[in-house]
């Protein structure tokens, strides 16, 4: 999957990258902002979205999107995820193992096949 190149590491991006990794929880862009705040009392919530989105493209992070909310992984290794239902909580998977589709894909319609997503459903132990 192309990417674009890295983007300068400021003291902002910094922190944002910081707070991203100290959690696995999968948080939304507030969420961050809320703790970002706390080392950066003067930054803006518009900032933490541009250099999530910015350090989302240069693949430093990964953008979860079920189409209501963006949440933010900095594991950008291949894993997958489990979503609840009823809470929205969402945590990795690491133990499965799913071979790539992209050779049947590609005779099935030429695409050459870069990535893909994967993503299940289910309900959360605190919900259940």
């Amino acid at each position: 999957m192309s990417k674009e190149r890295k983007p300068k590491m400021t003291r902002q991006r910094q922190v944002i990258l910081d707070e991203l990794c100290h959690t696995r929880t999968h948080p939304t862009a507030d969420q961050l902002f809320e703790r970002v705040r706390k080392r950066l009392p003067r930054i803006g919530l518009a900032t933490v979205y541009r250099n999530l989105d910015s350090m989302d493209k240069a693949g430093l992070i990964r953008r979860l999107d079920d189409g209501t909310q963006r949440r933010y992984d900095a594991d950008v290794s291949r894993h997958y995820h489990v979503r609840c239902l009823h809470c929205g909580s969402i945590d990795d998977i690491f133990d499965l193992e799913f071979h790539s589709p992209g050779d049947g894909l590609r005779s099935a319609n030429d695409f050459e096949i870069l990535d893909h997503h994967l993503e299940f459903l289910g309900i959360c132990p605190k919900c259940r």
